[in-house]
């Protein structure tokens, strides 16, 4: 059998699923490892984000950040922070994947309260609302659809990420992937291919799910908005 062949064998063995250590257990691991990584992002970069796109100050040290937390490799970090007093497993996992997280989290936390209408902005203030009342009022909810775009973005690169993790002791599905190449190539491709369409049907699942959510939670004069600007910017890269 070719590896694509072992790999469907592979996947269609129930005892591959429901052995410890197999699919459903790593599935969970990855899945709790994501989550926490993203919850910690969203704690880190969504209230700095916010402040800052309130106050209008900051836009250059959003984008440093963005680019510099972007610049710096998964690997390098999970390589790293097991020496510190993380240690090696899991917290370490958690803190390297959230700074993955950050850059989408919190450039598009400032950008949605940026673009905030400046009228509605502006008529909050002339009622009285003190800043935090504009931005907790306005400004926020104004602000979501930009939070759920960040928030997919960051999601599903975490869990494609996720894979890393296995370098460390950090469990996921990356593990199986890991225990393919730890066998002869003959008989540990299937399970390598295995793992990387469970990784890469993961990411896509979260993706479509999330991308409805985002749907739901931006106003449909939003979203003529943002398809209104899709084709001018079509039009004019194919004019270029």
């Amino acid at each position: 059998m070719n590896p694509v062949q072992q790999a469907v064998v592979w996947l269609n063995d129930p005892l591959n699923w429901t052995n410890p250590g197999g699919i459903l257990d790593r599935l969970g691991e990855h899945l709790s490892m994501s989550a926490a990584a993203v919850l910690l992002g969203c704690l880190v970069a969504w209230p700095v984000g916010l402040w800052l796109g309130h106050t209008g100050r900051g836009g250059g040290l959003v984008l440093l950040v963005s680019n510099v937390s972007l610049a710096i490799p998964t690997l390098a970090l999970l390589t790293i922070l097991p020496l510190t007093f993380l240690g090696f497993g899991r917290p370490a996992v958690v803190v390297a994947l959230a700074v993955f997280a950050v850059p989408p989290l919190l450039a598009n936390a400032y950008t949605g309260v940026r673009q905030a209408d400046p009228e509605a902005r502006d008529a909050a203030r002339g009622m009285g609302l003190s800043g935090g009342q504009v931005l907790r009022r306005v400004e926020l909810p104004l602000a979501v659809p930009y939070l759920a775009a960040g928030f997919r973005t960051a999601t599903v690169q975490v869990v494609a990420t996720a894979a890393l993790a296995s370098f460390v002791n950090g469990g996921g599905l990356g593990q199986i992937i890991r225990a393919g190449f730890g066998l002869d190539i003959a008989a540990g491709g299937g399970q390598i291919i295995a793992g990387g369409l469970l990784v890469a049907g993961l990411a896509l699942l979260v993706e479509g799910i999330l991308a409805l959510v985002e749907r739901v939670v931006t106003p449909r004069p939003l979203r003529r908005a943002r398809r209104a600007a899709n084709r001018r910017a079509a039009d004019a890269t194919a004019g270029a």
